[in-house]
């Protein structure tokens, strides 16, 4: 995982995600030691329209987690200044 993948986290990634969660990820932490095949990440969960809601440090099994594309974003204007 790098920065900017975006990842489906369900049970199969750990016992905490009863709920999936979508999180795009900032880091890995690897100067958290874990268990082999084992991982901490940094990174914003998502709500469905694809925004950042929540930073999170989540600690998840590698083969667990599942890549996704990002959720179409919103068409915004630009913003005129001056």
């Amino acid at each position: 995982m790098v920065a900017g993948d975006v990842i489906h986290l369900t049970t199969a990634a750990s016992v905490q995600f009863v709920r999936p969660i979508v999180v795009r990820v900032i880091r890995e932490l690897p100067e958290r030691h874990t268990y082999h095949g084992w991982v901490w990440i940094e990174g914003y969960q998502l709500n469905a329209a694809g925004d950042a809601v929540a930073r999170r440090e989540l600690f998840v099994m590698r083969a667990g987690v599942r890549m996704q594309a990002l959720p179409a974003r919103r068409r915004r204007r630009p913003v005129r200044v001056g």
